[in-house]
Formats: C-alpha cells, structure tokens, sequence
C-alpha cells in the first residue's frame, strides 16, 4: 500500500478516484450483451456461458431436487450460522416497517402514504471468485417482509453446473424458490427484459462486478428499476493511536481478497499508526488463500496521513465509502461527523464483516462515491410509498380558493375550472 503524507487539496480527485476498466469498452461490450439477451433470450443466455465461463447449460432453473441435494451438502454449522445472520437481518429490517399515518393539513384535507411492495423484484448474487450466500439474506429478508408477490434469483454455477449448495439452502430458508443459473451482464438483462425461461423483474437488486454495475445502469435507461449503483467493493478507516494495527489490517484484507478491483483506504493522522498497519497487512495477508487477489487489490489501494483531524475526515467525507470503520477509542463523536458513507462501524470490535454476515444490517451498499446521494438497501428498497388525499365539502371550500388563485397565476385555465365547477355544484 502507498503511504502518501498531508496530500494537498488539489490532488485529493486523483487519490478519491477508483480503479476502472475503459469506460468506452464497459459500455459498448455490456451494452452488446444486453442487446443480445433482448433479442435472443435463453440463446443469448447459452451463448454467454460458453462464451466467458466455458460452461454448457441446458436448463437455468435449479430442480427442486437440486435444492434437495444442497441441503444435504450444507454443514449443520453453517446452516445453524445462517439462521443466526437471518435472525438477526430480520430482526432489524422489521424495525424498518412503517405505520401508515394520516393527518389533516387543513380542516376536511387528509392526507396519507401508504408503502405497497414492488410486484416483481430480481435478486443478482455474485458467485465469481467466491460465493456470496450472504447476500442472499440481505435481499431475499427484506423482500420477503415487504411483500413481494414474486421473488426471481439468478447466480452462476460452478463447473458442475450447479449453484452453491449454500445460496440454494439460504434461498430456500428465505421462501425463494425460483432460482436460475445464469450471471453476469447477461443476467441482469434476462431478469430486465425476461427470456423463455427468466421471468421479467420490476426491479434488480444485488452487488456484482463493473459489468454487473454498468448492466444495472444500462437497464435503468430502458425503464428498469435498480437499487442503487453497487460495484467492486471498498472500506475505508481512519486509525488513530488508540487503534489495533492488526485489527486494522485483517479489516483491510478483508476487503481487499473480494476482488482485484476492490479498493481499500486508510486515513490516520499518525506516520507511526500508518507504518504498523502497513507492517501488519504485509504479515498477515502472507498466508491468506486469496492472496493473489489481496494483493492486486492492494495496488490500487492508499495510505493517507494527514496533520490534522479535520482534513482526515473531509477527506474521507469525500470518498463516501460502501464502509467506514472509525477505529478509535471516540468513535461516536467522530461518527456524527460522517455524512458520506454507506455503513459505519464504530470502535476497534466492529469488524465490517459483522455487517456483512450477521450483525442485521445490510451489506448490500452504495459504492464507487454513491454514498453520497444513495442509501444502502432496506426495506424501503423493495417499497414504493403511495400518497392519498381525500377532499370533504369543508376542505374544498377552505382549499378551493387558494387553487383557483395558483391556477390562474400560473395560466392553467383548466386546472382553476376542476376546482371551480366544484364549488359551484357544492355551493361556496
């Protein structure tokens, strides 16, 4: 990792920049993919397969007895783990669920919202270098306590072309049933447009890689809803004195082993601090067995040290990172400085990979700078809020005449008249 020492404001674009592949190339060859599938359906989809993972599927929907089989293969442990994470994802989403509540802006004006589920929803869960089961409670929880009528989920399979026994049992434990073996860019399109055999979502909810993303985004153009932007993953955390090195350093790794485009980030106002983690991340990540991974990662990763507290935190402010741990001693002082981040993790014990298995919020989050403006994904994401009024003979003729008035002036002749021939039928 880089250490970069009081960097001036000027150059902070370029170390807040991600790693990325061509833009162009992105487009063009996911837009193409897209096209594909569109036009071509289950072909499209086989021809990918072949294509970039060198696999032949027949048939995309997982048999039942294919999930029958992975709950045999599925350890006790792990299955008595994931109902922990499941509890617990529960636990908290259910605390998301909103009352409807009425009120009356003016006498005989009520207004109301009520949250209605989204019809169709399309879980994606990336299975490439590593299978993220995980994820599947984080969509599937929430989608389930929203109400969804109809939950699609598509993943990769492996070289025996089945999908990990653990993401069938998740999704099976979740009450979701129709799975399909399929991923990538072309997944994405299959659960936005449908084929023969993937049903058409409303709305595609799920990490992935830059293809993933760019499909996601490509979708949305042509009139698929999405949950947000979520691509390669990231952490960034500030250390001070009173952090662990090694505790900090598993974070980074933990990180840095998702992928080779991740990216990781540490802000600390100590040389001293920067040089320990450093020292520990070179120690520990010796003997990981995603080591190659970690370590292509790492290079598009910094170590940025600041004189003063303030630039560390505009700086990482900046960055909107999909997690921020604050691993310091004032960790919730500090936190309520943070306005830009996907996830927060407080003190030197919150691990991120607490969130992102088991602690009951939500590891599916905004990266790449979205934090900014995008929530991470919550019951919220698989709702959509419904306003209602309803108008008595009181509130017409309290409100009526403040319409007509903003009517006129606004030369809308048809807009005043709605309100008018009203009054005139109840009387003013």
């Amino acid at each position: 990792m880089k250490i970069i020492i009081n960097p001036k404001k000027y150059s902070w674009s370029e170390l807040l920049a991600r790693p990325s592949l061509d833009n162009r190339f992105l487009e063009r060859t996911v837009a193409s993919i897209i096209s594909d599938v569109r036009e071509h359906g289950d072909a499209a989809l086989r021809h990918c397969a072949k294509q970039f993972d060198k696999l032949e599927i027949e048939e995309f929907q997982v048999s039942v007895a294919e999930f029958g089989e992975a709950e045999d293969a599925v350890p006790a442990d792990l299955k008595e783990a994931i109902e922990i994470a499941k509890r617990n994802i529960e636990i908290f989403h259910k605390t998301q669920i909103e009352e409807e509540r009425r009120v009356e802006t003016m006498p005989g004006v009520e207004c109301w919202r009520r949250a209605v589920p989204v019809d169709r929803v399309g879980l994606y869960i990336p299975a490439g270098t590593a299978p993220l089961f995980s994820t599947v409670l984080m969509l599937a929880i929430p989608a389930k306590l929203a109400g969804c009528r109809e939950i699609v989920l598509c993943s990769a399979p492996g070289p025996d072309l089945k999908i990990n026994p653990a993401t069938l049992y998740a999704a099976r434990v979740c009450g979701v049933e129709k799975i399909y073996k399929t991923s990538g860019a072309q997944a994405i399109a299959a659960m936005a447009f449908g084929t023969q055999t993937v049903p058409k979502v409303d709305k595609i909810f799920g990490p992935g890689n830059q293809y993933v993303t760019e499909a996601k985004m490509q979708v949305m153009k042509l009139g698929t809803a999405i949950d947000m932007p979520a691509g390669p993953s990231e952490v960034a955390i500030y250390a001070d004195e009173t952090s662990i090195p090694a505790f900090v350093a598993a974070d980074l790794l933990s990180q840095a082993e998702h992928g080779p485009d991740s990216q990781v980030l540490l802000v600390t106002k100590s040389e001293e601090v920067a040089d320990a983690v450093v020292r520990a991340v070179e120690s520990q990540s010796s003997d990981l067995p995603r080591k190659d991974i970690a370590t292509i990662a790492l290079e598009n990763s910094k170590v940025v040290v600041f004189n003063d507290l303030e630039s560390a935190l505009e700086f990482l402010n900046e960055y909107a990172a999909e997690h921020l741990i604050l691993a310091t001693n004032d960790a919730d002082s500090l936190a309520e400085r943070i306005t830009n981040a996907g996830s927060v993790f407080l003190g030197n014990l919150s691990c991120e990979s607490a969130g992102d298995y088991a602690s009951g919020t939500n590891h599916t989050l905004p990266t790449n700078g979205w934090a900014r403006s995008f929530s991470g994904v919550s019951l919220d994401s698989f709702v959509k809020k419904i306003t209602y009024q309803r108008i008595s003979e009181q509130g017409l003729r309290s409100i009526g005449p403040a319409i007509e008035t903003m009517a006129t002036a606004e030369e809308l002749e048809a807009h005043r008249r709605a309100v008018s021939i009203r009054l005139e039928a109840i009387g003013r």
